[in-house]
């Protein structure tokens, strides 16, 4: 079953779908499937929705959400900060628990690019809640980014108009500002139940020597890298797809149905 839902808080709404699966009877596994920067609940090729009806199959249920400012949510663009996805984040989690066919005692949490560092610093915050993490491309670097070249190469039109215009969405100087404050390898670091990261070797928004640094210096023993070869940010070919889809798939059944 797959059915539109939304959440309002602080004057703000967002939207999301939420998949519970066919016959379920009683309360079910739940998973927080979390977009990345400029993305949305869909994601490219619909590689969320086809997530999520992956999940329902195998007797998981999901929620996906556009964070405030992205996709259907209330909000503009230029309104989004790393902060305020993170109070999102929190949000859809409560929103989750709250959920009658939920079994609290089993709930993931997927991230993709900066929602995988949405979902490294929220899993941590909520390590009591959140049985099994998994990250997709996760952007754990990106306050650097945005501190070293990004914000060198945004120069005086970020300083002149407070934005600058990323593919016709206005990114704010209160999303940088917000951001380089951060260190996500140390919000992340405490998390101690099981990790999957999934990651493409030709990765050119998040290189993959970034998950390299999330297993050494955040997860160690407790997470195990799927690598994807030739594989790019949001693996954009039917079989890189397949392979992030299943891998997941499997990992999150192990964890919320036999784990």
């Amino acid at each position: 079953m797959q059915k539109a839902v939304e959440i309002t808080y602080s004057g703000r709404t967002l939207r999301g779908m939420m998949h519970i699966p066919d016959n379920s009877n009683g309360k079910v596994p739940m998973v927080a499937i979390f977009h990345g920067f400029t993305g949305n609940k869909m994601e490219p090729h619909f590689i969320f929705v086809k997530l999520s009806r992956a999940l329902e199959k195998a007797g998981i249920g999901s929620v996906r959400f556009d964070f405030y400012g992205s996709g259907e949510s209330d909000g503009d663009f230029s309104e989004m900060t790393f902060s305020g996805e993170l109070e999102d984040a929190r949000q859809i989690l409560n929103f989750i628990k709250q959920q009658p066919t939920t079994d609290l005692n089993r709930i993931g949490v997927l991230g993709l690019s900066m929602g995988g560092a949405i979902a490294g610093v929220l899993a941590n915050e909520y390590k009591d809640d959140v049985k099994a993490l998994v990250l997709w491309a996760p952007a754990f670097n990106i306050p650097e980014a945005m501190a070293n070249g990004e914000n060198n190469r945004f120069g005086d039109t970020m300083e002149k108009y407070g934005f600058v215009d990323i593919g016709g969405l206005a990114l704010s100087k209160n999303f940088v500002e917000d951001i380089v404050k951060l260190n996500i390898f140390e919000l992340s670091k405490g998390y101690n139940n099981n990790v999957l990261i999934v990651h493409g070797t030709n990765d050119a928004a998040v290189e993959y020597k970034v998950s390299d640094r999330i297993l050494n210096e955040v997860y160690g023993s407790n997470a195990r890298r799927v690598t994807i070869e030739n594989a790019d940010h949001t693996f954009n070919n039917l079989e890189w797809e397949k392979t992030a889809i299943n891998e997941s798939v499997e990992f999150f059944k192990k964890e919320l149905l036999r784990g």
